[in-house]
């Protein structure tokens, strides 16, 4: 799960300019974009060769960003480094990378929004594809770190950015920054936990000096989640937080319900009609200045419960469980937060309660 050291092994195809790259989990050659485009390959900030930023392949009309610089009244900063890059209208940043056939992936990058409120990042590996709302800004910073995943369907992977937006201005649109990339192993149930994946152990490549969380996008089924095994059936994000930078009830990982009710978590277990189970989980504060009264929602098929949660916003969590009978051989277990919740140190950053440790165990009729 953690960061490390990246090695890269490089293959230059003599009839192209494309290099592929192989990796171990973190981020991207030149993902932070510190390696820049020399000064005959800019127009003032725009960059105008396609293979001017060393490893990547560039489309559109993309700008190179160096933090502190300015837009109107607006100062531009960049969470990482000292560069970032902004894709215009139809802009498009790629890389191509040797993968695995038939493994997951999970990509993370930094993303902020600059000129629309509504824009939109379409993140692709053929055949996978994926928009990924930005109008919602989680932190004050106006920097958030997203993840998407993908299955590998060949050796090489092209991973592409791309802003779809069609701005007035042709400059408009999303800065990206901190591209890395980890594989997923998916997880199964054991003897101990029908729910797969129940402490969110397994999930996205977080950075390791990122101490804002990765969100997990709305509509992201399980199939292909950076959450494997998990459902992001919302409107909005959930957090992915780390013991690192959170406080986590059990282990190194757990979710953070930021949005209220438009922030979901599901999954769908298998279960025998007429048998008892029992849904555990843990409801916490990630020690991030979220305090106040919190209640956590879960539902198990047709049953539900209602978890009051008292945050000091000093970490800190209490279990709560579920019993249940199942009427079918499938069953929903999902999550959400009734209210939404704002840092008391920071009214600009969402935040919630923290779920972790969820099982789903058969128990035998009292």
């Amino acid at each position: 799960m953690k960061g490390g050291s990246v090695s890269f092994l490089f293959v230059l195809f003599i009839s192209t300019v494309s290099f592929i790259f192989c990796f171990r989990d973190g981020m991207l050659p030149n993902g932070g974009f510190e390696l820049g485009p020399k000064p005959s390959d800019m127009k003032g900030t725009r960059v105008v060769n396609k293979n001017a930023i060393p490893n990547w392949e560039l489309s559109g009309f993309i700008e190179y960003i160096k933090s502190g610089q300015k837009q109107g009244d607006m100062l531009l900063v960049v969470p990482a480094g000292k560069f970032a890059v902004r894709l215009g209208n139809e802009a498009s940043i790629k890389q191509r990378l040797n993968v695995t056939k038939g493994m997951y992936y999970s990509l993370t990058f930094s993303a902020a929004r600059t000129c629309a409120q509504d824009e939109r990042l379409n993140i692709s590996v053929a055949p996978d594809s994926g928009i990924i709302p930005i109008q919602t800004l989680y932190s004050s910073s106006g920097w958030d770190l997203y993840a998407w995943a993908f299955q590998a369907e060949s050796n090489v992977a092209e991973i592409v950015i791309h802003n779809p937006g069609e701005e007035e201005h042709p400059a408009c649109g999303p800065l990206i920054d901190g591209v890395a990339i980890k594989a997923l192993y998916p997880p199964r149930p054991t003897n101990e936990n029908i729910l797969k994946n129940g402490g969110f152990e397994e999930g996205p490549y977080i950075i390791p000096n990122a101490t804002t969380g990765v969100l997990i996008p709305p509509f992201i089924e399980d199939d292909h989640s950076p959450l494997p095994a998990w459902i992001i059936e919302s409107l909005k994000a959930v957090k992915y937080v780390d013991i690192e930078h959170f406080s986590v009830p059990q282990g190194r990982r757990a979710v953070e319900l930021v949005a209220g009710k438009e922030s979901a978590i599901a999954q769908v277990a298998r279960t025998i009609v007429g048998k008892t189970y029992m849904l555990s989980f843990a409801v916490g504060d990630a020690n991030n200045a979220c305090k106040g009264s919190m209640i956590v929602e879960a539902f198990a098929g047709k049953d539900t419960l209602k978890v009051a949660y008292e945050s000091k916003g000093k970490g800190g969590f209490k279990r709560a469980s579920l019993k249940f009978v199942a009427v079918s051989n499938r069953t929903r277990v999902m999550f959400y937060s009734t209210f939404y919740a704002m840092r008391s140190d920071d009214f600009s950053s969402l935040c919630g309660p923290v779920i972790d440790d969820v099982k789903l165990l058969s128990v035998s009729k009292p």
